[in-house]
């Protein structure tokens, strides 16, 4: 296949050109806007996908829908049926008469058909394009925003059908049609460098290389497994403080020593805990621990007194466990808690070192590979000294827009597409990246709202590869992995808080888990082409109404608390934030101190553990069935406003009341809440840990918030001294 063509159609199809003097059909497809309509065709029919082409081999005109891949001989009747989602034509219009008889979807066989009908006749394959679909019409909506869980209504042979569309999702779970109400002073473009398959490619290959290099240090250095996603973590709390110029491997961070990975590796030392359901496990993991302990403090440089301490304390537990057959699973548990406290500083003392040199040096060779691929970048930019050139920043104020880079985009390599099921695949240098329909779809449209460089969609598909392969390197590739981490709320909850509270804006999200087209998230090099308005912690509107699910980790928090406080304190405007956090209580977290202590706090709403449930972070890959599952810690929902704030958006009685039913799992959801994105756990499960490991386990099981925005790192274990304490 000719690398000048975006994509060419294997068959009867690869014959078919159109006339001289139109577009070639083996270029790029142009949006609607700029499409040239044929004048032999009604305008209802060209906004419906419907163009006139030339068939070289019948020498004779033919009908092509862009949007459905349909030809047809005959001029097409509107409302005809979609081949696609109703193939018997239970729905069409019906059929003209004449030698219509037969329908447009049946037609007589030309002489040429009978002659090439013989024995050493072969049937072509239709192959679908790997061009990029074309997006709707402007100012006709490819579906309608049908409430989440109501099915689009069909239509009937009593009602015209509408004109066939793209895609249409049964079940929607956005609403691209609100409009925002933040306020924003202008801001000069972003310099950031465009992204670019290529670098892409090589970024995923040298993080990858980066999660094997982690994977080794904690198996050469302390014998265990690397914590489950916190190298996903420490990729997202660095990004809390990194000021290098990567747009996900750290490269200028201080302090050097993460201190979320050294948490989670420390936590881990000398042997994983694991939530414990029967007598016998709790026995087996309480001696695991006792030897560990004794055979780590033997091996390592550790003071005479430590040695004392943890060998009587081993000792006594495994004689302890020779005399009592007769212990219970609670007994087990406090035994272990007891020998946790006493020999856990002791163990954190002798590994600190150790700990802290993995850290160190999964920093350094992440800032090594950021500075090898910016140079790779660099050289790829047909102008790399516009990078410092940016216009200098406005006072007005304007509502708020997608984040504009500064450096032009140089051109693509091709990108091809294709679909399977309901799943739409991209393959670039034989590496393909997965998104359902529905979300391609909704891509579609936010690229359109929000790009303004590609009109004719020429870059497309090659952005979308790049959004899709940063995603899935962020968060890893494993089943699950990452899911909790880019966790949304309800599409119920939603609409009641824009319904009730004016909420137009999200702050943690990306153009895959969004549910309105402003929004903040983690990438604006990538996501800015899809409607980001860049990281929320450089985000400073000065007015609108704001919802903030952030991913749940200490650091983020209490840097997003901080950043909250500057806002409304400096704005007297109508400024008010409305933030979902986890009621972390034992130890709390100082961020959800902070905010229960703010003078801007109107009113707390306290959601209990699993009677709430949250959106999949990988709802654009993973079933309907898996879309929900039930969140196993409370959620705290704290109203932030400033007093012209709480005078328009007030927390009031019937407000609140209608947030809380819109928190409620909907009973339709039923099955799929055991169906999780990450792993849970049954109720009983909940305290067969100690505590030291709940807040790993349960961040592990509960989404962070929409997206690991760039300022954001993700759901952290507890706070730095319970490695000396709760152990």
């Amino acid at each position: 296949m000719s690398n000048n063509s975006q994509g060419s159609v294997k068959g009867e199809a690869a014959t078919m050109v159109p006339p001289s003097g139109s577009a070639s059909s083996h270029g790029p497809p142009l949006s609607p806007s700029t499409t040239s309509k044929s004048p032999e065709l009604p305008d209802e029919l060209v906004q419906a996908g419907w163009s006139k082409c030339w068939s070289r081999r019948e020498n004779r005109p033919y009908y092509f829908n862009r949007f459905t891949n349909q030809s047809l001989w005959e001029v097409p009747v509107l409302g005809q049926h979609d081949v696609i989602s109703d193939p018997l034509g239970l729905n069409a219009a019906p059929a003209e008469a004449g030698d219509g008889n037969l329908g447009n979807g049946q037609r007589k066989r030309r002489s040429s058909e009978e002659q090439g009908a013989g024995p050493n006749s072969f049937k072509r394959t239709k192959v679908e394009p790997t061009t990029p679909i074309s997006p709707s019409t402007p100012g006709v909506k490819p579906w309608s925003s049908a409430p989440e869980e109501k099915q689009v209504p069909a239509t009937t042979p009593t009602t015209p059908s509408p004109a066939p569309a793209p895609y249409r999702p049964a079940v929607i779970y956005w609403d691209l049609d609100v409009q925002t109400n933040a306020v924003i002073r202008e801001r000069s473009a972003a310099n950031h460098l465009p992204s670019h398959p290529e670098i892409e490619l090589q970024r995923a290959q040298l993080v990858t290389k980066l999660r094997q290099h982690y994977h080794e240090l904690c198996h050469q250095r302390e014998g265990i497994d690397p914590p489950r996603e916190s190298f996903n973590r420490w990729l997202l709390e660095r990004k809390v403080i990194d000021k290098g110029l990567d747009p996900l491997l750290p490269s200028e961070c201080e302090p050097v020593v993460s201190p979320s990975m050294f948490r989670e590796v420390m936590n881990d030392i000398p042997i994983r805990l694991s939530r414990i359901k029967y007598k016998e496990e709790a026995r087996k993991l309480l001696f695991k621990y006792a030897e560990a302990a004794k055979r780590m403090i033997d091996s390592r440089n550790a003071s005479p007194e430590s040695r004392k301490v943890v060998k009587w304390n081993a000792e006594d537990t495994m004689n302890w466990l020779r005399r009592d057959h007769s212990a219970s699973k609670e007994d087990y548990m406090d035994r272990l808690e007891h020998l946790r406290q006493q020999c856990g500083p002791h163990v954190t003392a002798v590994a600190k070192d150790s700990v802290e040199g993995i850290c160190s040096k999964i920093y350094q060779l992440s800032a090594e590979y950021s500075r090898r691929l910016r140079q790779t970048h660099l050289s790829l930019l047909q102008d790399p000294s516009t990078e410092t050139c940016a216009s200098p920043p406005q006072s007005r104020l304007v509502y708020c827009y997608p984040v504009r880079l500064s450096i032009p985009t140089p051109a693509l390599p091709r990108v091809e597409l294709h679909f399977e099921n309901d799943m739409a695949c991209l393959r670039f240098r034989g590496e393909m990246v997965k998104v359902n329909r529905g979300h391609f779809s909704k891509l579609e449209l936010l690229y359109r709202y929000s790009c303004i460089d590609d009109p004719r969609f020429e870059k497309f598909l090659a952005r979308v590869w790049c959004l899709l392969k940063r995603y899935q390197v962020m968060f890893g590739s494993g089943a699950n992995e990452g899911s909790g981490l880019q966790g949304a709320l309800p599409v119920a909850v939603f609409e009641a808080l824009n319904r009730q509270f004016g909420v137009t804006f999200e702050c943690f999200a990306s153009p895959l888990n969004c549910y309105f087209k402003q929004f903040c998230s983690a990438f604006p090099d990538i996501d800015g082409f899809f409607g980001s308005r860049g990281p929320f912690l450089s985000f400073s509107p000065v007015s609108g109404s704001f919802e903030a699910n952030p991913p749940f980790c200490e650091e983020l928090m209490d840097a997003m608390v901080t950043h909250f406080e500057e806002l409304l304190d400096r704005s007297s405007e109508p400024l008010s934030f409305i933030v979902f956090v986890p009621e972390w209580r034992d130890p709390v977290t100082p961020a959800l101190t902070r905010m229960e202590a703010s003078r801007f706090l109107r009113h707390q709403l306290n959601v209990p553990a699993y009677e709430h449930e949250y959106r999949s972070g990988s709802q654009h890959i993973c079933k309907r069935d898996d879309m929900y599952y039930r969140a196993v810690h409370g959620t705290a929902v704290l109203f932030l406003q400033n007093d012209a704030g709480f005078g328009k958006w007030a927390p009031t009685p019937e407000r609140l009341a209608e947030l809380t039913a819109a928190y409620r799992p909907s009973l339709s959801r039923t099955s799929s809440l055991s169906s999780p994105g990450p792993a849970q756990s049954a109720p009983g499960d909940r305290d067969s840990t100690p505590k030291a490991s709940d807040r790993t386990q349960s961040a592990m099981m509960s989404p962070g918030g929409h997206d690991s925005n760039n300022n954001g790192s993700s759901s952290s274990s507890s706070s730095p001294q319970d490695k000396l304490t709760a152990m």
